[in-house]
């Protein structure tokens, strides 16, 4: 099936229709999503994510700045994003520049976790050493208790990045591995995007 480039001149209206359709089918986590960053030796660093929101400014997602993504991104402020939904054979990779969210985002998304995960924000010392569970368990114990009747406020380690796009690559499995690759790309925020079809 060729992905229709005469849909949209904008990409994320095309990414809006596959992720609603991934909703559909997609057993788990839709919006999951593996971040690509890169570590000040140079060498690229990969996990998954949870995207929390889109729109024309770019792709949010939410982390620890303390953590190793959190370091790097705020060290080196560029990014690649990579959704694959199984269960529709198709995949978008996305490139760009990375800016952190304002505090008032931060704290809307902060205040609509469910109270545990807020704690857990706390609790966790993420990416570093841990000895144990226990040690872990200890921290949520602390941090469960401290807030037991108050609102948990947002760690000032904690907030979001968006990731604003140079690049977006729509993917769809073809038979005998003939695939359709449709790319977006853009110098700057604001432009135009222009396409073209990739070879498989």
């Amino acid at each position: 099936m060729e992905i229709r480039s005469d849909r949209s001149a904008d990409p994320l209206e095309v990414f809006a229709a596959w992720l609603a359709e991934a909703e559909e089918s997609e057993p788990n986590d839709p919006n999951a999503m593996a971040l690509s960053t890169v570590g000040g030796d140079g060498m690229p660093s990969c996990r998954m994510v949870l995207l929390k929101g889109y729109d024309e400014s770019g792709f949010v997602f939410y982390t620890n700045y303390e953590s190793r993504k959190g370091r790097q991104l705020l060290a080196t402020p560029k990014a690649a994003l990579l959704f694959h939904w199984k269960s529709l054979r198709r995949q978008v990779r996305i490139e760009g520049a990375v800016a952190q969210v304002s505090d008032a985002e931060a704290d809307a998304y902060f205040a609509s976790r469910h109270k545990q995960s807020q704690i857990g924000a706390w609790a966790s010392q993420q990416s570093r050493p841990l000895e144990g569970r226990f040690e872990l368990e200890k921290r949520v114990a602390l941090y469960a208790a401290k807030y037991a009747v108050a609102q948990v406020p947002r760690p000032p380690h904690w907030s979001g990045f968006r990731l604003v796009p140079r690049l977006i690559e729509f993917w769809q499995d073809g038979a005998f591995r003939l695939h359709d690759r449709l790319v977006y790309t853009r110098q700057d925020a604001g432009d135009d995007w222009q396409t073209e079809r990739l070879y498989p």
